[in-house]
């Protein structure tokens, strides 16, 4: 049966199709065009199926290797084998009846930290006192020593405990400014410490050895801020929050008042955490106050031996020459030289290089902080972190921090009460509220959904 004329050309078209299909597939080599010779000054591309390399940024310079910035301390196994605190300075034995519990938040930097203890042991706080919180997010690897002394995130656990006498609390994991702060109200609600200090770890102190009280003895730095908490114990005192020594480079916390407000905003992890901790508690009524202890710094580095802090009347030739063995006899023995006294020379130079230090850091046009990301060691050990991406890391969680601020109040600068804000306006008032084409938008807004209630009212009644 012959095939009609459609039916013909449709079977010739699907016969074509299938051999053109079929050469194709015979013809076909992979990668020919790739064999193809490249014009001059053309670079090929890359085969879609390569797979690219990783492009690393450059090595930053290599960091010098820190020391050790108490020597002595490094062969001493207990309190007794360091210098004598000088014995103006002594705690008070037996301890008072008070407790002062004084925390001091650690990360990063031995030598700084090592410094701000020593300061507060040698202006006369009880070492047994003291409290560094090893916030270096290592878990117990300081306390099993398996950190080095380039790493910055080390810390002599047995050198705090058992050379120096202090105690140390470990944090499970890395916590920020806020969650850390937190951290020491928890710590002071479960041992019943109605009262609390806390302390930079950049900051170290001394005692005025030149300031006296009328008709009163001389007082240590720990006295003066004991007797400063005693006045906040009295009764009907008021609604005090806290007392700061130069800001809260040193601050005495009543724990109840933290409580009182929901303590501190860990949304807010850093930068501008202190700032809303701080308006909250005046809004409820709370009150701050300054007081006056002692001498408090503000530095980025450390003096590079701290037996300065202790034997400040004693030259390093007169020590060298007191731990010399006696001469044989007939000849006398080398009688050993006493320190001076108060407000002695060596005191004074103390304070010098302690004020060179902080103005260093004022005046450092890489910024303040320098001393945070001063170290880059410790690869291989555990919980190793890249210096400059921590770094990096942090920075970038300070500047969420400050757009959770401004978020959560509507604005950025801190006086956030002049402004006319509360506490119950948190989260709720709009973004830029203080600046005119928003207040301008927010009226024309209100106007509109006016003339449209009183459209709808009209359609109603007709």
């Amino acid at each position: 049966m012959l095939l009609s004329q459609g039916r013909l050309r449709r079977t010739i078209f699907l016969g074509c199709l299938v051999l053109v299909t079929a050469s194709g597939l015979f013809l076909y080599k992979p990668n020919l065009y790739d064999k193809l010779p490249v014009p001059a000054g053309l670079k090929p591309e890359p085969s879609p199926s390569a797979k690219p390399t990783p492009l690393y940024k450059p090595t930053p310079e290599p960091h010098p290797d820190i020391t050790d910035n108490f020597p002595q301390a490094a062969s001493a196994k207990s309190p007794s084998d360091l210098p004598k605190i000088p014995p103006w300075n002594e705690p008070p034995e037996p301890h008072v009846d008070e407790k002062t519990p004084l925390f001091i938040g650690f990360t990063r930097n031995w030598r700084l930290l090592q410094q701000v203890v020593v300061s507060y042991i040698t202006a006369g706080w009880p070492a047994q006192d003291i409290y560094v919180v090893d916030n270096s997010g290592v878990m117990l690897s300081n306390q099993n020593g398996l950190l080095g002394l380039q790493n910055p995130f080390y810390l002599d656990h047995k050198r705090l405990t058992n050379v120096l006498g202090i105690r140390v609390f470990t944090t499970p994991t890395l916590l920020t400014f806020a969650q850390l702060q937190n951290f020491m109200t928890f710590s002071a609600l479960e041992n019943g410490w109605e009262h609390y200090f806390w302390a930079h770890m950049d900051s170290p102190v001394v005692s005025d050895e030149e300031y006296e009280e009328e008709g009163q003895p001389y007082k240590s730095l720990y006295m003066r801020a004991l007797t400063v908490m005693r006045e906040t114990m009295k009764p009907g005192y008021g609604p005090l929050a806290a007392r700061w020594f130069a800001y809260d480079r040193l601050t005495l916390v009543r724990t109840q008042a933290y409580v009182d407000v929901g303590g501190w905003d860990t949304l807010i992890p850093f930068y501008m955490g202190d700032c809303d901790m701080h308006e909250r508690l005046w809004m409820k009524n709370f009150t701050i106050e300054d007081a006056k202890a002692g001498l408090v710094y503000d530095v980025a580095s450390a003096v590079d031996d701290l037996d300065l802090f202790y034997r400040r009347g004693l030259d390093r030739v007169k020590r060298e020459e007191a731990a010399r063995p006696p001469p044989e006899p007939p000849e006398p023995p080398t009688p050993v030289p006493k320190p001076d006294g108060r407000n002695s020379a060596k005191y004074h130079e103390l304070l010098k290089k302690l004020d060179e230090m902080q103005r260093s850091k004022n005046e450092d046009k890489a910024g303040r902080n320098t001393w945070q990301s001063a170290q880059h060691g410790g690869h291989g050990e555990p919980f190793y972190r890249d210096g400059p991406g921590f770094e990096q890391g942090i920075s970038m969680t300070m500047d969420f921090g400050r757009d959770v601020f401004e978020a959560k109040w509507g604005r950025g600068p801190c006086n956030i009460r002049e402004a006319g804000l509360g506490e119950d306006d948190a989260w709720r008032v709009v973004p830029g509220w203080e600046k005119e084409e928003v207040q301008r938008k927010a009226r024309d807004d209100r106007e509109r959904e006016a003339e449209r209630g009183k459209e709808k009212g009209q359609r109603m009644k007709t």
